[in-house]
């Protein structure tokens, strides 16, 4: 693999900026109460775009890897990252996908024998601490559901994440993306009928919005954070994800009124460390440094 350098990292931030935009524009602009609808068409027109344009369906050893993948990357992870979209307001629950780095360390470690550095350890807290402060921001913007939604998303999240990293995929990450996508949308869609019944009606700002975690948040974002997982440490990239909250919340105090002091700035300031040392050379030496690019991946096809 090529590891960490500020190339693969600035490209594997393009996921966790994109996503950030999420909680904003599901208050915003999406219909009220449909997170099921929402997720199924964020995954499936843009799983069965890539797909098309690839033209590769999964060879027989791969097809329930991929199923697997496909659930619990989109199946699973799409609803409830919009259930706590629905229930949380936009910084607070943006804020808990930086637990994410901590969950997937502990899942690389046996799953991968990817040992975490003192480090992206050290890293990882301060991210925590800067979590904690931009939460407290939020005191009285708790609900169970979204709060439930939101850890269990990150627990879901961390476990898919680290299998695209166990199981080296045979083509490139444009593939690998479409046929998660679909697998996911075509579970999420039967589920959205049933429960939340026929689609409703959408204006140009909910179409606007779709269309935007679905191209922008979804098909690009996933094609570079799933490069990143083949690239890079697992550890190192799910620190690039603490980007996700700062977006999140920069877009929460300018566009959602939602208020903002020093505390919050420290918090802000804690998380972006947490990043930047995270990304460090002395973070990537180690047991879980590979320095060789895997035969089966492509050469900036996921670029």
């Amino acid at each position: 693999m090529e590891g960490i350098s500020t190339r693969n990292v600035l490209i594997t931030m393009i996921a966790p900026a994109a996503w950030g935009t999420t909680y904003l524009v599901t208050e915003q602009w999406l219909p009220p109460d449909r997170p099921l609808f929402a997720a199924a068409v964020r995954a499936l027109p843009a799983g069965l775009v890539l797909l098309a344009w690839r033209r590769q369906l999964p060879p027989p050893g791969w097809r329930l890897k991929a199923i697997t993948l496909g659930l619990l990357n989109f199946g699973l992870f799409f609803p409830l990252i919009f259930l706590s979209a629905y229930h949380l307001p936009g910084g607070l629950a943006a804020t808990i996908q930086a637990l994410l780095p901590l969950v997937v360390m502990a899942l690389a470690w046996p799953l991968i024998a990817e040992r975490p550095t003192a480090v992206r350890v050290g890293a990882a807290l301060v991210g925590l601490a800067g979590v904690t402060l931009l939460v407290l921001r939020n005191p009285d913007g708790t609900d169970p559901v979204g709060l439930f939604a939101a850890f269990a998303s990150v627990t879901v999240a961390a476990l898919g994440f680290t299998l695209v990293k166990k199981w080296t995929p045979p083509v490139d990450m444009i593939t690998l993306t479409s046929w998660q996508l679909v697998v996911g949308g075509l579970v999420l869609t039967p589920v959205a009928l049933i429960v939340e019944g026929a689609p409703p009606a959408l204006d140009a700002p909910a179409v606007g919005g779709l269309a935007w975690i679905a191209i922008v948040g979804t098909g690009v974002a996933y094609v570079c954070w799933f490069r990143g997982l083949q690239l890079m440490p697992a550890g190192a990239v799910a620190l690039i994800g603490l980007v996700n909250p700062v977006v999140g919340t920069a877009l929460g105090v300018a566009f959602a009124a939602e208020p903002f002091g020093a505390v919050q700035a420290l918090g802000m300031a804690l998380v972006l460390g947490g990043v930047l040392a995270g990304q460090r050379p002395s973070a990537a030496a180690g047991p879980d440094t590979d320095t060789r690019r895997p035969a089966t991946a492509r050469t900036g096809s996921a670029t």
